[in-house]
């Protein structure tokens, strides 16, 4: 048989008979409590970091654009015909063994260019 004018003898024992939390079981919700609102803040920092979401966003756009560039560099490529690629490779190498005579001509062509724009729109 239980004694049913029992009292409860220590602190803890008068708490659980109510149903208030013990000390150990408020520090736990405290510390939970803590996480949650440190979680909240940093997902709240992030989404207010305006500049980080653009870099981000920027970073992404680079790799599609990236993507896509080599992707339709390899159709080009695949799609030219043999003889028209050896004689651009001819022409390429041509380029870089004569450099000072293309950038003379390249000058000399955006001068005449210029003259002739100005001329144009009087």
């Amino acid at each position: 048989m239980t004694d049913a004018s029992h009292t409860p003898d220590t602190p803890d024992e008068r708490r659980a008979d109510i149903g208030a939390p013990t000390p150990d079981e408020l520090r736990e919700q405290v510390e939970h409590t803590r996480d949650e609102l440190g979680q909240t803040i940093e997902a709240l920092a992030g989404k207010a970091d305006v500049k980080a979401q653009a870099k981000e966003k920027a970073a992404q756009v680079s790799d599609r654009i990236h993507d896509k560039a080599a992707h339709t560099a390899q159709r080009v490529h695949d799609a030219t015909p043999d003889p028209v690629l050896d004689a651009a490779g001819r022409v390429a190498s041509t380029a870089r063994a004569n450099h000072k005579p293309l950038l003379v001509a390249g000058a000399a062509l955006l001068i005449v260019l210029l003259v002739w724009r100005s001329r144009g729109c009087r």
